[in-house]
C-alpha cells in the first residue's frame, strides 16, 4: 500500500511585513511634520538690547522669586503698588518704570505687572536683563 503525503499548501502572503512599513513612514511623517500653529501672517520676535547704557531717571519696580514687589528700594505690597507707582511717575517728570525682577520670578508676576505700569501712565516700560557672560576672545 503506498500513502501518499498530502500535497502542503503554500501559506498565504502574510502583510506584517506592510504593516511594519505603514507603521515607520506614520512615525517618520509625524516626526519632521510641524505640528505647531503657524500665524497667518510674518512674525518677526523683538530682540533684547544688552550691554546698553539703563535709561536714567523714571522709578524703578523690583520683583523677588517669590512676586513680592519693591519700588525704587522700598517694599510695597501688591494692593497698595498701583498707588505707589502713580505717585512715582506724577513726582517724575520722566514716564519711565524700570522692571528688574528676579531671574527666578515666573513670568504670572512679570506679565500682569507690564500692563498694570502701562495702565497707570509710563510711556516706556524697561525689562532690565543681565547680558551672557562672554568668553574673553583668545
Amino acid at each position: 500500500m503506498k500513502l501518499s503525503r498530502p500535497i502542503s499548501k503554500q501559506p498565504p502572503e502574510t502583510i506584517v511585513a506592510l504593516i511594519d512599513v505603514v507603521f515607520f513612514l506614520l512615525v517618520f511623517f509625524m516626526l519632521i511634520g510641524r505640528m505647531d500653529a503657524t500665524a497667518p501672517f510674518d512674525v518677526t520676535p523683538p530682540s533684547a538690547e544688552t550691554g546698553a547704557d539703563m535709561p536714567s531717571g523714571g522709578i524703578t519696580v523690583s520683583v523677588s522669586a517669590a512676586g513680592d514687589f519693591a519700588v525704587d528700594g522700598l517694599a510695597v505690597a501688591d494692593g497698595a503698588l498701583n498707588e505707589v507707582v502713580a505717585q512715582g511717575l506724577s513726582a517724575s517728570a520722566e514716564t519711565l518704570v524700570r522692571i528688574n525682577a528676579h531671574r527666578d520670578t515666573e513670568l504670572r508676576h512679570v506679565l500682569p505687572l507690564v500692563s498694570r505700569i502701562e495702565g497707570l501712565g509710563a510711556k516706556d516700560v524697561v525689562l532690565v536683563v543681565t547680558p551672557e557672560a562672554t568668553p574673553p576672545i583668545p
